[in-house]
């Protein structure tokens, strides 16, 4: 659990020092790609809270949903409208639905451990 949080935190100082500039043609792609690793990262969080986390799942899904978001977005740049807002609308959908079950996931286990300290004290 270590390395993902020390890697996003050496990402986001690397990102925040340099001063790299993203061509305005790749704005759409960078978008859906923030928004893929979003949802696959709740999304794995959300399973490994669940305990049926799967290393092959959490990266065949990131890799499925990338390409697919690709696609819409490709599509959608040469048919001269915006499809890459189908794929931003469904992974923002998904993203709040894996917050949402993480808050219940670590309320619920919050509660357990709060119970079990009160009857291990009584």
């Amino acid at each position: 659990m270590i390395l993902p949080i020390a890697s996003l935190l050496i990402g986001f100082v690397l990102g925040w020092l340099t001063d790299f500039q993203i061509p305005a043609a790749y704005e759409s792609y960078l978008f859906i790609t923030v928004l893929a690793a979003l949802d696959t990262l709740f999304g794995g969080i959300r399973s490994y809270l669940q305990r049926v986390y799967d290393d092959k799942m959490f990266l065949s899904g990131f890799l499925f949903n990338l390409l697919l978001a690709y696609l819409l977005t490709f599509l959608g740049i040469h048919l001269g409208i915006d499809l890459y807002l189908a794929a931003a609308f469904a992974f923002g959908v998904r993203l709040f639905q894996n917050v949402a079950a993480i808050r219940r996931l670590l309320l619920t286990k919050w509660t357990q451990s709060k119970n079990e300290f009160e009857r291990e004290n009584e």
